[in-house]
């Protein structure tokens, strides 16, 4: 069944389409080759032009002045962005980077940046190859078959950003709950319900877990990322309590739901790129070139949303003051006219300018992280990996924002 210009822009506000590669890949394939600028009616929706060619899609980032997150950062329903506006007016909205336009953003994200910086990098290292290597051998553990997603590879960058917080171990399980419940809220196994109170009601459990722990930082201040955002002060004042709480969950979650993502979909494309396996087993000098390759491949944030401030002309197409803009990162990532073969995984692809950080004043502040955790996990397992197989279908998260692969069974041999 061929899709059409109108059924493929509606894909993009399907959390179930994100599930099904094949399908979104051709709705984004007709987008950039017949409406790279698409105007998108989808039911629930309020509605937004969907951009889908990497050049478009730089142009907007590159334009922040004029491209804002802020009212509509996200895809939601109808009823959620009421309701999300709603909370605004009140105070007690979700209100993280990703929502925030300069000046705000910038002075908000200069309060974790030195915890990202290479220096603090070159410090955490040693940790994450630790913490690599005992994933690893949890996998010997195992006995040769597991689930890799599950039990490998959310629990590796959940321990590296919690540590990294200076949360206690004991929390590990409940922070990773709420984050699967937050990202998979349009996923029929993972969301804790289907209305957007229940939604609404797992961002208040986040806030109440952070709310208590700004205040135990406050009174105990202590070497962590978690201190530093609970003693910080903008013009002499500290943050109030939903800043302080949103920034906790964009770190908390942003900084290990993408990551894990990023290593289950590396490693079921090894699987069914055995060539690719063998190329970077024996040459692991590929390694930041076949991260960011995986990187790319997966992209595990699907979309954010700007509003034009003004009318501006893309593509031919104007786009009106007011107007809602969603950025399509798994469409600007296979761009033809960017990406040589770009449905070919090729560790060693150079260039790549991949967009799954995103680009400009809002690039990821933990991407220098993810890189180094995803390299460092591929390079303790890939010379200790004899065979590697999937032992069922692989599965992935229903979603509109950000996800990968629930399921990847997986049977291995492993020194």
């Amino acid at each position: 069944m061929t899709l059409s210009v109108d059924e493929a822009g509606r894909a993009l506000a399907d959390p179930k389409a994100y599930a099904d590669e094949a399908r979104l890949h051709e709705a984004l394939a007709l987008l950039r080759r017949e409406a790279p600028v698409q105007w998108v009616e989808a039911p629930d929706y309020n509605p937004f032009w969907a951009v889908t060619k990497h050049a478009d899609v730089m142009e907007i980032e590159r334009n922040h002045e004029i491209f804002l997150n802020g009212p509509r950062p996200l895809l939601a329903t109808a009823e959620f962005d009421e309701l999300n506006r709603q909370r605004a007016e009140q105070g007690i909205a979700l209100r993280t980077l990703i929502h925030m336009d300069d000046p705000d953003h910038r002075v908000i994200r200069a309060i974790g940046a030195d915890w990202f910086r290479p220096r603090a990098m070159r410090a955490l290292e040693p940790r994450v190859k630790e913490l690599a290597k005992r994933y690893v051998d949890r996998m010997v553990e195992f006995g040769g078959e597991c689930d890799f997603a599950r039990q490998v590879a959310v629990h590796f960058p959940l321990y590296v950003i919690l540590s990294l917080l200076g949360l206690p171990e004991s929390d590990f399980d409940r922070m990773l709950k709420l984050t699967q419940e937050l990202f998979g809220g349009d996923d029929d196994e993972l969301q804790r319900g289907q209305s957007n109170e229940e939604k609404l009601q797992v961002l208040l459990d986040f806030f109440a877990y952070f709310q208590e722990l700004t205040e135990e930082r406050r009174k105990h201040p202590t070497d962590d990322l978690a201190s530093a955002i609970a003693n910080a002060r903008i013009d002499g004042e500290p943050l109030n309590d939903f800043d302080t709480a949103s920034y906790y969950v964009i770190i908390a979650t942003a900084g290990h739901d993408t990551t894990s993502a990023t290593i289950a979909g590396g490693l079921q494309a090894l699987i069914e790129h055995p060539d690719q396996r063998e190329r970077l087993t024996g040459n692991l000098d590929l390694m930041p070139l076949a991260v960011d390759e995986m990187i790319r491949w997966v992209t595990p944030v699907k979309e954010f949303m700007r509003t034009a401030t003004r009318d501006y002309d893309l593509r031919g197409v104007t786009i009106r003051e007011g107007d809602a803009v969603l950025l399509s990162y798994p469409s600007a990532n296979r761009d033809e006219e960017v990406f040589d073969d770009p449905f070919a995984f090729d560790v060693g692809r150079d260039p790549n300018k991949h967009l799954a950080f995103g680009f400009g004043v809002h690039y990821c502040l933990g991407a220098a992280l993810a890189r180094m955790e995803v390299r460092a996990f591929f390079e303790e397992l890939l010379p200790r990996l004899g065979s590697v197989e999937l032992a069922g279908p692989a599965e992935t998260i229903a979603t509109t924002f950000v996800g990968g692969l629930k399921r990847l069974p997986v049977r291995y041999s492993l020194a």
